[in-house]
């Protein structure tokens, strides 16, 4: 691996961790020239994730410093490549977790990419010419076009960034057990924070599912009120909590999904599984397809995310600001700093 490959020219501001302390501080990348491939971006927004804390402070153990973090980026296209068709410059885009794939395997070819053996990520992930990749706390990507979405020109740029990590973690095992067609059907998130509603589902605990490791209190020992009502349970929860009384709440054959990535293993008593032939699964972003399908569902009924906008130089208190859990909306970086009205 390395920080550039002999293509990388492009000098490039950015705000960058270097040390376990976390710290950003303002700082210079090389990004390469746009290929045939590529799309170039001017980045606009970015959100920050609970992800990006954990990079940044190498709580996983991998992280390569110095680290860009970044993966919900929102922007506008400048340059394309030769063989691109479905971008132009002008156009509003957005790029998610994933920046490469191995394009060749059955994931791949079904639009699961995110399953991929060789999935990289935008950031602190290795592409395919070698480098590491630096994400969205900068002012410009280049991007492989096969990781680009298209941006509903009616959504606020700001407050669709969140969508591409946080909306799609909660979109895609929404489809998965069939409730975005499926009406009637009951769900609830473990976090109470929003409402989408469709039809008669409704669909809780909406795009603020990395902020914080607050959930609601579920009630489920038997014979308790919520118990054996729900179809499907959305799981948030990014700290060690026990299942059991969330499983109670599920019907005979319901399912409990698992988005949230605790440090330590969760409590699974094996009783509200066996007597109630429930599943326990889980779940991580979602392919490109299933991304760009999700956009155009948030465009079509105008869904987006209630965020706090931060400048560069407030990235460390904000934070800070989540690892105490002291925040009401998704942050988002104003990375142009002259775009508000987008």
């Amino acid at each position: 691996m390395a920080q550039t490959t002999p293509n990388h020219t492009q000098t490039v501001a950015c705000w960058a961790a270097h040390d376990p302390s976390g710290k950003i501080t303002p700082h210079i990348i090389k990004r390469r020239e746009n290929g045939v491939d590529d799309v170039t971006i001017k980045i606009l927004y970015c959100g920050i994730c609970h992800t990006d804390l954990h990079h940044v402070r190498d709580d996983w153990g991998i992280t390569m410093y110095p680290v860009v973090p970044g993966h919900e980026i929102t922007g506008m296209v400048t340059k394309v490549g030769s063989n691109v068709k479905n971008f132009k410059i002008g156009d509003k885009v957005g790029v998610g977790c994933l920046a490469a794939s191995c394009l060749k395997c059955e994931f791949c070819k079904s639009s699961q990419e995110n399953y991929c053996d060789k999935l990289q990520f935008v950031y602190n992930g290795i592409f395919w010419d070698g480098s590491i990749t630096y994400g969205g706390y900068s002012e410009m990507l280049v991007a492989d076009h096969r990781f680009v979405v298209h941006l509903p020109e009616n959504l606020s740029m700001a407050a669709a960034a969140p969508l591409l990590c946080a909306g799609i973690t909660v979109f895609t095992p929404l489809k998965d057990n069939n409730l975005i067609e499926s009406p009637g059907k009951k769900d609830r998130s473990s976090r109470s924070r929003g409402t989408w509603a469709r039809g008669n589902q409704i669909w809780e605990g909406i795009w603020s599912s990395c902020n914080s490791h607050q959930h609601i209190s579920l009630k489920g020992k038997r014979g308790q009120r919520g118990t054996r009502t729900l179809d499907f349970i959305l799981d948030t929860v990014a700290a060690k909590h026990s299942l059991g009384p969330i499983l109670e709440l599920l019907k005979v054959n319901g399912t409990l999904s698992l988005v949230g990535a605790p440090d330590q293993p969760l409590e699974l008593p094996a009783f509200p599984l066996i007597f109630g032939k429930r599943t326990v699964k889980g779940s991580i972003i979602g392919g490109m397809k299933e991304t760009q399908e999700m956009m155009d569902l948030c465009g079509k009924y105008n869904i987006t995310c209630n965020i706090e906008v931060v400048k560069p130089d407030q990235i460390n208190e904000a934070l800070e600001r989540l690892a105490r859990n002291d925040v009401r909306y998704r942050f988002v970086i104003d990375i142009a700093g002259d775009s508000s009205n987008l």
